[in-house]
């Protein structure tokens, strides 16, 4: 029995998108994958407003962010940590081999522009990495205005994970200033997991020239020569880049501003849920997500009972990540994901918590 994902990610994957990834194959290195790369790239470039390189992956977010990390880090690295994952980014970066300082905040509070300031303000770092939202607590970091903060340190390369965000709200690449933005297509996109995208500013590209032990697999100057070509390093998954492309014409056709405004809708229905029904939240206003939502078991209900009711009923549910299992419990509103899909989870956990 397939149930439907509510989960954080991978969510519900629309047939027309599997469709799309059944397209005959191409050999990568033929002119008909250069012309399905570039369309791609191109589209990406719209949706994020950048002309910076767009680059394709094959490999999950992480995989881009330790690229990153390598490509991007000469003299130390400010990883800013709310949450599991931006807690593993800074493992990640140590684990390179990098100088960096784990800027922790308690989780389920955001990263403030205040706390960049005050952290460059140092001189200490020349790259900060940043978890725009965080999926383990449900926050969303105050982007906008840390973009403007890093504007006054302009020898500090800025890596942000939009992996759960990116295509769900406007993320203007140009205006914010981001030298390298990473995300996954698992969650927002609504695509099965195993393509990251990241972006590379002119910036970011010379700062990759001055480091050295760069890797291979994940050299940003790799990608940029193969990029000349509309093509990568290495060889892509490319029935996933054919469900990229069909996924990036159906939201040109929903509208961007539809989109967005879908995503705020359905974060507001469930918001008001989870109030209705007596939970409370992990993050605090202004900064829930607009992606997921992460709600407090104040009614100490048996999350992994629940879990399994669902399970048998054919949906997969959340019961909190990490240390708050059980204390917390996540339902994602994202991607395809209408307000009926919403009204149909939330009417099955009513029925189950009777």
């Amino acid at each position: 029995m397939h149930k439907k994902l509510y989960i954080p990610g991978p969510i519900e994957v629309s047939p027309e998108i599997l469709k799309a990834m059944a397209a005959p194959m191409i050999g990568h290195r033929m002119p008909e994958y250069a012309r399905l790369h570039q369309g791609v790239t191109d589209k990406l470039k719209k949706l994020m407003s950048t002309q910076d390189r767009v680059f394709l992956s094959t490999s999950s977010a992480f995989g881009a962010m330790e690229g990153a990390v390598r490509n991007l880090v000469g003299k130390r690295c400010a990883n800013f940590c709310n949450g599991a994952f931006s807690d593993k980014w800074h493992g990640v970066t140590t684990s390179c081999g990098k100088e960096a300082d784990a800027i922790k905040v308690p989780w389920g509070q955001p990263i403030t522009a205040e706390l960049v300031d005050q952290t460059l303000a140092t001189g200490k770092y020349d790259a900060i990495t940043l978890i725009h939202n965080e999926t383990s607590t449900g926050v969303m970091s105050p982007l906008t205005e840390i973009a403007q903060v890093l504007k006054k340190y302009p020898d500090v390369v800025s890596i942000v994970d939009t992996v759960s965000s990116m295509s769900a709200l406007d993320i203007p690449l140009a205006e914010l200033g981001i030298d390298c933005c990473v995300f996954g297509v698992q969650k927002a996109f609504a695509l099965p997991p195993g393509l990251a995208v990241f972006t590379a500013s002119e910036r970011a590209l010379a700062r990759a020239k001055s480091v050295p032990n760069r890797g291979y697999y994940f050299d940003f100057l790799e990608f940029a020569a193969a990029d000349e070509k509309h093509n990568t390093p290495s060889t892509p998954c490319i029935s996933l880049i054919y469900a990229m492309d069909a996924q990036l014409d159906r939201i040109f056709v929903e509208g961007l501003e539809a989109r967005f405004a879908r995503h705020r809708e359905m974060a507001q229905y469930l918001r008001g849920w989870v109030k209705e029904q007596g939970f409370g939240f992990f993050a605090e206003e202004p900064y829930r997500s607009l992606t997921l939502t992460c709600a407090t078991n104040d009614r100490n209900v048996d999350l992994a009972a629940l879990k399994k009711g669902l399970g048998e009923r054919g949906y997969a549910f959340d019961d909190g990540y990490g240390k708050l299992k059980g204390q917390t419990f996540r339902i994602a509103h994202m991607g395809d994901m209408q307000i009926g899909d919403l009204k149909e989870i939330t009417a099955q956990i009513e029925e189950l918590l009777k």
